[in-house]
């Protein structure tokens, strides 16, 4: 669902009569029935992109059409990768991959510390929040490579190295266990695991910590003590901590620090990842991943296929399907041979689009369904015209804080374009499976019997309370806004699953800096990352003032950046928010040079006289 400024609008069905010929117009039937026929002959090696823009009420129906028509898993969204370490690292905890707190929560905590995003400029809703907070009191902390504009409003900025967030999260362990802060009562009633915790961070001493993150002890120190001390306390964190290789890792680290001071389940306490856009969220609450069904249910577990395949009255395979990165192999590979995109641009949005496109002219049939004829919509078989989500469909979204939300048709779709609901319900109709879904409530209401987070959801309740949060498992009462409050229960039996310590290790960078390859190179785009070195001519490099005046360079001079892998020319940027030793690009393809968080030198460019 490009924007309109990228490519024209999609207003008529359009059809390949062979792959050496261009798409021409046709009428729905024959679009519809062409699409039918090239998927239906490759249900065993079929796979299907979604779209965040998309509604919930989409993500559930191609997660629907996936499983119940086509028989497979393979289902992913282009833009899960930016929110799945943070998904799997709360689950991986909790059983549950949501954030665990609400917006409205941050303006009465006492500390919050933000890893790894610039909010401010990102989340401006929620910052809205924190401001508030701030005003009243709350304490905010800052851990991010770059002085960003969220660092401007913090009581402290942390400026870690890229890639050390999780020995600095380790030393605060560390330093919390040692001084007596940890929450006993809570350790022992609702964790597991913290005896290897704390042989984990034993050694992560401030001093350590120190050397290998850049953070001064005493920093360390404090924001311990403030975390540990504090009556409620929340960590938030952005793509500069799931960025990572090792994102889910990162993750698990800072929830250890929750973890052990009691700082979850509560009020006012909780983590809150700030990764992700659109509505995301929404397409892993609605199943459209290879390893959950909606409502975040475990493929694997027998109970919920059941319910699934008595709903559906089809089988529910009992294993995962391929995520994004394996049905591109597997297109590169040739045994994934038809795919269809539900919104989604692939050719356009994976960093090699050259590769991309590649991938998809390999396929033996390729349908594309979106608003716009976007790079990979022109390589179809058959390309059809979709009505935007947030302006031209019924349905709901899903927040990064758990709030489902109505939103209302506006404006009528240009053309011939259709709902994708109910492109796909006419999909589904010509493969055998006939799907009364006469609006997107109808659509909604299946969803509700089958996830239990959901079954309060009504759209008349949506529309009264202006959202609501998940879990809502009742029409009658409404659930507290934070999760895991079970987890303090006195009695056993309610408070159930243990929520254990990650026990997760540095990954230190694989190249290090020295004195030929000063420089420690991070992507642009995110405000901390796990590297690469961009191998595309002409893009700039970021600088911080002292860098630039040290190598006595001006914005918008060109340099020669190299590692110890590549070399490319740069035109220069000056990043005030960088402190000296740092520097970010935005690479094609980490995979290209094989380095993550580059070790680089900056060169400036002889200066070439033209005579004659």
């Amino acid at each position: 669902m490009t924007t309109p400024t990228a490519c024209p609008r999609l207003t008529h069905p359009l059809v390949r009569d062979a792959s050496n010929e261009p798409l021409r117009q046709a009428s729905w039937e024959e679009a519809l029935d062409r699409a039918a026929h090239g998927l239906g002959s490759n249900r065993g090696a079929f796979g299907m992109f979604s779209s965040a823009r998309a509604t919930n009420e989409t993500h559930y129906l191609a997660q629907k059409f996936a499983r119940e028509v086509m028989g497979t898993h393979n289902i992913d969204s282009l833009d899960r990768a930016r929110h799945a370490p943070g998904a799997a690292g709360l689950a991986a905890a909790f059983g549950s991959g949501g954030g665990t707190s609400s917006y409205e929560e941050t303006v009465h905590t006492d500390v919050i510390v933000m890893w790894g995003s610039d909010a401010r400029s990102t989340h401006p809703v929620f910052f809205r929040h924190v401001l508030k907070g701030i005003r009243g009191g709350t304490r905010l902390y800052v851990v991010d490579p770059r002085r960003t504009a969220t660092a401007a409003w913090a009581k402290s900025w942390l400026g870690l190295d890229i890639g050390t967030d999780i020995p600095l999260a380790h030393a605060m362990g560390h330093e919390i266990i040692h001084a007596g802060l940890v929450n006993r009562t809570f350790v022992e009633r609702a964790t597991s695991g913290f005896e290897d915790y704390r042989a984990l961070v034993e050694p992560w001493t401030l001093s350590l910590a120190e050397r290998v993150t850049g953070v001064p002890a005493a920093a360390i120190k404090e924001l311990a003590h403030a975390f540990a001390r504090a009556e409620r306390a929340q960590q938030c964190w952005g793509r500069g901590v799931t960025g990572h290789r090792n994102g889910t890792d990162h993750v698990r680290a800072l929830i250890n620090l929750s973890l052990l001071t009691g700082q979850v389940g509560r009020y006012g306490c909780g983590l809150q990842p700030l990764s992700g856009r659109d509505n995301v969220h929404g397409g892993n609450d609605m199943g459209a991943l290879p390893h959950r069904l909606p409502g975040f249910q475990d493929i694997l577990d027998p109970c919920a296929r059941r319910t699934f395949e008595s709903a559906w009255g089809a089988v529910v395979q009992p294993h995962h399907g391929l995520d994004l990165a394996e049905m591109s192999e597997a297109m590169e590979e040739g045994t994934l041979k038809a795919l269809h995109c539900v919104g989604a641009d692939p050719a356009r949005s994976e960093a090699d689009g050259d590769r991309a496109v590649r991938r998809l002219r390999s396929l033996d049939f390729l349908v594309v369904q979106d608003t716009h004829l976007t790079t990979t919509a022109r390589l179809a078989d058959v390309a059809l015209p979709a009505a935007a989500a947030w302006t031209e469909t019924d349905g709901t979204t899903t927040s990064g804080e758990r709030r489902v939300q109505r939103g209302r048709r506006a404006l009528t779709p240009p053309g011939e374009a259709r709902e994708h609901i109910a492109i796909i319900r006419d999909l589904a109709a010509r493969l055998g499976h006939e799907w009364k879904y006469r609006d997107s409530e109808a659509v909604w209401d299946e969803l509700r019997s089958l996830s239990p987070d959901h079954s309060g959801m009504t759209y008349a309740r949506l529309s009264e309370h202006r959202g609501l949060q998940w879990p809502c498992p009742d029409t009658d009462r409404l659930e507290p806004p934070y999760l895991h409050g079970r987890l303090w229960e006195k009695n056993p039996a309610r408070r159930g699953r243990r929520a254990p310590f990650g026990i997760v290790q540095h990954d230190p960078p694989a190249e290090r800096v020295d004195e030929r390859y000063p420089i420690r190179l991070g992507i642009a785009g995110r405000t901390d990352s796990c590297g690469g070195f961009n191998s595309r001519p002409g893009h700039g490099i970021e600088l911080s003032p002292e860098d630039a005046e040290r190598y006595e360079v001006m914005a918008g001079e060109e340099v020669r950046v190299s590692s110890r892998h590549a070399s490319v020319l740069a035109s220069v940027r000056i990043d005030t928010a960088l402190r000296s030793g740092l520097a970010f690009m935005t690479p094609r393809s980490p995979e290209e040079v094989g380095v993550d968080r580059a070790a680089v030198r900056i060169e400036k460019l002889p200066i070439t006289t033209i005579v004659g």
